[in-house]
């Protein structure tokens, strides 16, 4: 399980297949504000709120960029973008290592049964590659409120 992360930090580097099986690099995004939001599993209630609310904020936040990361296959992650015309990069991270490198990847428990998975949260990547916003714990109906509010 990875460290939280802190406000002012780096990044943590990742390349990572989106949901044509095309490589996307956070590098690739220098220059640009970018959110990289983690969100449980794809085309599930509030993951999909989460989703659709980001999509219909990105006509509102310039060229800031808006990339998901799940553990879902790119196979999966297409029908999801493809059902919701969600337009930003969804990408897989079946080993959840990136999750892990973002402190998201942690112990959850349902029906009293424990087991690991990605705890929704999201974080805003300035220009130079450092964290401007941390939001752990982010509910899906606040993910593009925060994020409106942060590019201000």
């Amino acid at each position: 399980m990875g460290d939280r992360l802190e406000q002012g930090a780096e990044a943590p580097a990742f390349s990572l297949a989106d949901q044509s099986g095309a490589p996307v690099e956070l590098a690739g995004f220098k220059g640009r504000k970018v959110l990289v939001y983690f969100y449980p599993k794809a085309d599930t209630p509030g993951c999909t709120t989460q989703a659709c609310g980001l999509r219909d904020i990105l006509g509102a936040i310039g060229d800031t960029a808006v990339v998901g990361v799940s553990p879902d296959l790119p196979a999966k992650l297409a029908r999801f973008d493809e059902k919701y015309s969600l337009g930003f990069p969804l990408l897989s991270d079946p080993d959840h290592a990136v999750a892990e490198s973002y402190g998201v990847w942690v112990e959850k428990s349902m029906y009293g049964k424990k087991y690991m998975g990605v705890e929704r949260s999201a974080f805003l990547v300035d220009e130079k590659g450092a964290l401007e916003q941390v939001w752990y714990k982010i509910s899906p109906k606040d993910t593009p409120v925060k994020l409106l509010a942060a590019l201000g």
